[in-house]
């Protein structure tokens, strides 16, 4: 039996392949073609001119470049294509995306003033008088001005203190603005633009570089969405109350196991009754996904989640995705702690059931304010039981004490936590205390697994 047991572990062992991290090689080729784009101006300036004109209208050239590279890359980012979804994770594809937003409206604002600047210098004209003339006379500028004018507009509303006071729908609908301003200015670019008026090659990069990016948001943004739920026909199929204020909703389709789906992702989901059908948000499966019926558990905490627990059997549901990274394939250890808080149980009641372990490998730590808060407990229970897998929780005091999660009572319950995998889902919060936490418990970054829904 000893000699079974580690054969076991051994094979066990051997099938744990973490995926490698793409994120840095992503990260380089972004680079590259940073480099290559400034290369353009490069081969189309002869001599750099020491007179403050051209210093102007050179540095307009490169950031209007830079900027027109960047706006490619916020697109490309918007379009949900599943590699960058399921491998880099969609919490940290959300960040690139509104970081490449920040740094192309910089961008885009200094190729404005420069450019302006340095032809009101070489026409020896007032900077007000030089920008009416750039955006009358010069071709496509009506429109490039008025899709600027929208990525300001767009990147105001995206700001946190204006986006936390703004409806999630009302933020998302404004956003897909993003396009519209895209297609205004891109146009001008090729039009102006002396990197691409005489170099046809150049031109045909750049109509490249966009239609690419064009062709995967059409692709994933609307066809590959349209033949996903024509070819599964997903409805309600029932919903069950899991604790106060938390409800788990049944979903019934046919072939269901072809999406691919694993413990851990999530969808974007969309209810096709009054109220609902115009906003799609992210809710994780709570169990691992059957061949025709997938479950996600929500906890009611806004407008749209509250409303699911009103949900009528045989309601039409639109989803997108299998989407996220924090799946088993993030995994490198044998043992693995799962840290839970709220509803960030349902990814990790998944991940409870399914992740490959032998006994004693798996432990998981559900907090939340008060038992009756322990949602889906009775299966967690009984998971813990089938798997000799050991299960705790954390609640607060009669008092209303709050228990902290630090480094010396994570070693009390587990002195080998340093060789343990981490994935981590709950609220901001409890994310960032367990993360430290666990950094002073010698866990390293690498092995604690994160996705945020914090969208």
């Amino acid at each position: 039996m000893l000699q079974n047991g580690r054969a076991a572990r051994r094979q066990t062992m051997r099938a744990i392949r973490p995926q490698r991290d793409p994120a840095v090689v992503l990260l380089a080729i972004a680079w590259v073609g940073a480099a290559a784009v400034l290369s353009l101006w490069w081969q189309n300036t002869a001599v750099v001119h020491m007179d403050t004109a051209e210093w102007l209208v050179g540095a307009g050239r490169i950031t209007g470049l830079l900027g027109g590279y960047m706006i490619a890359l916020v697109v490309l980012l918007m379009a949900r294509v599943p590699a960058l979804e399921r491998r880099v994770g969609s919490d940290r594809v959300t960040r690139w995306h509104a970081m490449s937003g920040r740094y192309a409206i910089c961008l885009i604002v200094t190729h404005v003033v420069m450019t302006v600047w340095g032809y009101s210098v070489q026409a020896d004209t007032g900077v007000v008088e030089q920008t009416v003339t750039v955006v009358v006379d010069f071709p496509e500028m009506i429109k490039a001005t008025i899709g600027t004018g929208l990525l300001l507009f767009i990147g105001f509303v995206s700001a946190g203190m204006v986006r936390r006071k703004m409806a999630y729908e009302t933020w998302y609908y404004l956003h897909l603005l993003t396009y519209v301003a895209v297609y205004l200015t891109f146009w001008h670019q090729l039009a102006t633009g002396a990197e691409f008026v005489a170099y046809s090659t150049a031109r045909t990069v750049w109509y490249a570089l966009y239609g690419a990016v064009g062709a995967l948001l059409l692709w994933y943004r609307v066809l590959a969405p349209v033949r996903l739920n024509l070819w599964h026909r997903m409805r309600v199929e029932s919903t069950v109350d899991e604790a106060p204020g938390v409800v788990s909703v049944l979903i019934s389709g046919r072939r269901l196991h072809r999406l691919g789906a694993e413990a851990g992702q999530f969808f974007r989901w969309r209810f096709l009754t009054k109220g609902l059908r115009w906003s799609a948000n992210p809710y994780s499966l709570s169990a691992p996904p059957r061949p025709n019926l997938m479950r996600i558990t929500v906890k009611a905490v806004g407008r749209h989640s509250t409303a699911l627990s009103r949900l009528e059997p045989g309601t039409r549901v639109w989803a997108e995705g299998p989407y996220g990274a924090m799946t088993a394939g993030r995994r490198s250890r044998n043992k693995v702690l799962l840290i839970a808080g709220g509803a960030g149980i349902t990814p990790l009641r998944a991940l409870f059931e399914t992740l490959p372990g032998g006994p004693g490998d798996l432990t998981l730590l559900y907090r939340a304010s008060k038992t009756q808060d322990l949602a889906l407990w009775s299966e967690l229970k009984e998971i813990a039981r089938n798997r000799d897998a050991q299960l705790m929780y954390a609640v607060n005091g009669p008092d209303g004490a709050r228990p902290e999660i630090t480094a010396e009572r994570l070693k009390e319950v587990l002195p080998d936590i340093d060789s343990h995998d981490v994935y981590l889902c709950g609220p901001p919060g409890l994310a960032e205390e367990s993360y430290q936490a666990l950094r002073e418990a010698g866990v390293p970054s690498r092995r604690i697994h994160h996705e945020s829904f914090e969208m």
